[in-house]
């Protein structure tokens, strides 16, 4: 059976917005120093995960159920979050609306950023740092504990291509990308964006607190 045109034209129509839609909710995201994720999360774990299940969270606008992956995690260590453990924690089923993948074969300890909802509850999605506990060097698991909470209020910029600069002493110049082609570089393992004793910021590397001298005008 043929269709008319006029019929013809509204199942297009509502194919190209459907598309449209799809596109728009397409997931797209920066990379981020440790530390900015660190700063920019609500909760902070260390954490096996030991579970997976698909769960429905209330409809969307339409009227359909809104499906979720739900990891269950044995929480090991919180550097940042509420009162209470994080037994549960929540993605989007796909990757392409941000979801993440976690490993549950092989009860592996991952570190993970993430953000808490209204209702108590993590949710974390492609954008937020999340790494095998084992893969992170020694300077990014001592700086969860205090180092890079001291420089939240810094701010770190990428450099993408050359030229790049800072325009403010509270920034660090985060040059990962353009010197090693990577975002998982020297800074990102090894070095946190510090306040200074004069309000400025500057890079630090060290498996021990700055020394004075360094917070009050020594270069990194």
């Amino acid at each position: 059976m043929s269709c008319t045109m006029n019929s013809c034209l509204v199942a297009l129509a509502i194919l190209f917005l459907w598309r449209v839609e799809e596109m728009a909710e397409a997931c797209s995201c920066s990379p981020a120093h440790p530390q900015q994720a660190f700063c920019n999360s609500d909760v902070v774990i260390r954490a096996k995960v030991v579970g997976m299940q698909e769960v429905e969270s209330g409809n969307d606008v339409y009227g359909n159920p809104i499906k979720r992956i739900r990891f269950d995690v044995k929480q090991i260590k919180m550097f940042k979050g509420p009162t209470q453990d994080i037994d549960a924690i929540y993605t989007a089923p796909t990757s392409a609306v941000c979801g993440v993948t976690l490993d549950t074969v092989g009860k592996k300890e991952y570190l993970i950023t993430g953000k808490l909802e209204t209702d108590g509850t993590m949710h974390i999605t492609l954008c937020d740092f999340i790494e095998q506990w084992e893969t992170l060097s020694a300077m990014q698991k001592k700086s969860l504990t205090q180092r890079y909470e001291t420089g939240c209020d810094c701010r770190i910029i990428r450099c993408t291509s050359i030229p790049c600069m800072i325009n403010s002493p509270t920034e660090c110049l985060w040059t990962d990308w353009v010197i090693e082609k990577t975002v998982n570089g020297e800074q990102a393992k090894h070095f946190a964006c510090i306040k200074r004793n004069d309000d400025s910021c500057a890079w630090y590397r060290g498996s021990v607190p700055p020394r004075k001298d360094f917070l009050d005008i020594e270069d990194p």
